[in-house]
């Protein structure tokens, strides 16, 4: 298993302190997911690596997706059997880099009549998908009759339902992923920081960019930081840096944006994932998860504020319309909603097509300053992304530099908090975990969560917990997880740590009033924060929930 280092706002500052003497080999800006697969792929293939990001780690898209590591089979439609097999391919390798993470989940495609999916053409495409993803085993798609669907799916319509096609897909936490692709490029010298914004490009005297301005928002000082090369995966920002550095030509970013929803799983007790028609032509998700059922997603143009993203009512509407179509015993309203989020997609922009029409695929711009940048591409497609931009790099590296590099090792580095063989032993793992739980009055939902969220490091977070005094256990449990994501995942501040670290706005939102009250002096005394902070955090949580939930 990977180490889990010290990462804490103290490393914060030693990198920053470090990066003011050093020249760098790449700075990376954007600390998604992307941005974190480079750090990754260029740390451990050798190259002295600092990632930027002016929020929090996967503050933006990378908090927002609707948590797949999907193959794609709505690109089958498109005839895109390149991103189908390169995206279905990456599946597996990422669900073997991190089991407790990237999880199996069976997804089922009601077939309807007049619905987009007929039965022969499901079939087909369900053996081509399989053949150009490599699905192997008892993952295989099976294809059910009427009767099997709805014993596999009771809420299904009976009116109108001729059959289902059933397949494998991966569940992850999209967040959880970031930081831990993150953590796991510092144990081969990656270094990363959050809240650090990059506000300007230093260039040499061949006008190609040798540098970048930052600004630190945890001390207010701006600093420069000398690098050989400067990648941009910075998502829905990357054409606002393109316009710093003036080289903002040629193809643009379109932005579509994203709206998910969450309701109790026993409003809406679907048994597995599905892959549904709604009236409009598109397909939404489904996916029970825990104590929830979330289901999205929308993809309308946007062009608002990309700092602030959030579900309006037009979107609440729609999705719920969508899902009391396919499934109207379920009754959705809008006062069933108990979460929400909503993010951005960075497209790229093609005249005529509207927002589902536009391309998945990634692009990479390189400007005539020496800036690189990413764009577009899928969160299953991360590792392939970052190795095609850190291969362009060492092409660089080595006619400029004379530096020669490996090649991508990523597919075989194990995430923090990896330890398993195989899915099976996540199981026994969690099982085990359950019953020390249990014998402190907590419960096999608690177990489900550490393990799914920390895998192995599970156990340092047990082993705080038996440090802590005693206590009510669930507030205990949570110091202890605090305590953990304080040391090693640079939590900043409360945000961070209810929102990215243990996705319970999304997730578990009620647990938060109860949970902020219990750690209230915890994080007064780790971050050193005055009461008129801690009033301010809690405004903030308190308005993060009502955007969030009030519809």
């Amino acid at each position: 298993m990977q180490k889990t280092k010290k990462f804490s706002i103290k490393t914060r500052s030693k990198v920053l302190e470090r990066a003011k003497e050093e020249t760098f080999d790449l700075i990376i800006i954007g600390g998604g997911v992307t941005g974190a697969g480079i750090l990754l792929d260029a740390a451990s293939r050798g190259l002295k690596t600092l990632l930027l990001e002016k929020g929090d780690f996967a503050s933006g898209t990378s908090s927002k997706s609707t948590k797949l590591i999907h193959g794609g089979l709505r690109y089958l439609k498109q005839m895109d059997f390149g991103l189908v097999h390169e995206v279905g391919t990456e599946r597996a390798i990422v669900h073997d880099l991190a089991p407790h993470l990237v999880v199996p989940e069976k997804m089922l495609l009601p077939l309807t009549e007049n619905g987009a999916y007929s039965k022969w053409l499901t079939s087909i495409g369900l053996m081509v998908y399989d053949l150009l993803a490599k699905v192997t085993g008892d993952d295989k798609r099976k294809m059910l009759n009427t009767k099997e669907a709805l014993k596999k799916e009771p809420l299904l319509p009976v009116k109108g339902l001729t059959g289902a096609g059933y397949y494998a897909e991966y569940r992850t936490d999209d967040a959880r992923l970031t930081m831990e692709i993150i953590k796991t490029a510092r144990n081969y010298g990656g270094m990363a920081t959050n809240y650090t914004e990059v506000v300007g490009f230093v260039y040499g005297t061949d006008n190609k960019v040798s540098g970048v301005t930052v600004k630190d928002f945890v001390s207010g000082q701006n600093i420069t930081i000398q690098t050989n090369y400067v990648v941009s995966a910075a998502g829905p920002w990357v054409d606002d840096l393109r316009q710093t550095d003036k080289s903002k030509k040629g193809k643009r970013l379109h932005l579509t944006k994203g709206v998910h929803l969450v309701v109790p799983h026993k409003k809406f007790p679907v048994q597995q994932s599905v892959y549904f028609d709604v009236p409009d032509g598109r397909m939404m998700f489904a996916i029970p998860r825990g104590k929830i059922t979330y289901f999205g997603t929308t993809d309308t143009n946007y062009d608002g504020d990309k700092e602030n993203v959030l579900a309006n009512k037009e979107d609440v509407d729609y999705l719920l319309n969508g899902v009391n179509t396919m499934f109207p015993t379920v009754n959705l309203k809008p006062k069933h909603v108990i979460s929400s989020w909503a993010g951005l997609r960075p497209l790229i922009h093609e005249d005529g097509k509207s927002a589902s029409e536009l391309s998945r695929k990634d692009e990479v711009f390189e400007s005539k300053t020496g800036l690189i940048s990413i764009a577009g591409g899928k969160l299953t497609g991360y590792r392939k992304m970052s190795e095609r931009i850190v291969d362009l790099v060492a092409k660089k590296a080595k006619k400029t530099h004379k530096k020669e590099l490996n090649n991508c090792i990523t597919d075989a580095i194990p995430l923090c908090g990896n330890d398993f063989k195989k899915y099976k032993q996540v199981k026994k793992y969690t099982l085990k975990l359950t019953q020390k739980l249990k014998a402190e009055n907590l419960t096999a939902y608690d177990a489900w969560y550490l393990v799914s969220n920390y895998g192995k490091q599970a156990n340092q977070i047990w082993n705080i917990y038996n440090e802590l005094e005693p206590g009510e256990s669930k507030l205990r449990l949570g110091r202890a997880e605090l305590q953990f994501t304080l040391q090693h995942e640079m939590v900043t501040n409360p945000i961070d740590f209810f929102v990215r670290r243990t996705g319970r706005l999304y997730f578990d939102i009620e647990s938060i009033p109860y949970l902020w009250n219990g750690l209230k002096v915890d994080f007064k005394n780790a971050l050193n924060a005055s009461d008129e902070e801690l009033d301010s955090y809690e405004k903030e949580l308190n308005n993060l929930i009502k955007e969030h939930s009030k519809f």
